[in-house]
């Protein structure tokens, strides 16, 4: 359970890499989108939420894959390259499960939100 925990933690989080230009949008729109995602958090599918663990534990995955290669870079411009490649992973990830980044980014900022929608969705991860 705590590493179901983790991987859905860990893949939220990474998905701050993944959102910033739809994060620069949402500021340039007056955060009306992010408002209106959040009405809308409680309104997932139960296959929405599983496209989310999916691409959560594959995201996982990758973020856990290109961490040791950033501490091993050598200076800023390597370190930009390997984020920009995993950045790229990550969202053929979400792609790849069948979402858009801006739905899987809306589903992670309703799970730090929603402590039982946070469950669901690590029930759905262990299966």
């Amino acid at each position: 359970m705590q590493r179901i925990t983790a991987l859905i933690a860990a893949a939220t989080m990474t998905a701050g890499i993944v959102s910033a230009p739809a994060m620069a949008q949402d500021t340039a729109n007056g955060g009306a989108q992010t408002q209106s995602q959040g009405a809308a958090a409680q309104n997932f599918s139960d296959e929405q939420l599983q496209q989310f663990a999916d691409a959560s534990q594959e995201i996982a995955a990758v973020s856990q894959d290109y961490t040791e290669q950033l501490q091993n870079a050598s200076g800023d411009e390597e370190q930009q390259e390997i984020r920009q490649q995993a950045n790229d992973e990550m969202v053929q990830a979400v792609q790849d499960s069948g979402m858009s980044v801006e739905q899987f980014n809306s589903i992670g900022q309703a799970i730090q939100q929603d402590p039982q929608l946070m469950q669901r969705v690590q029930g759905m991860a262990q299966q």
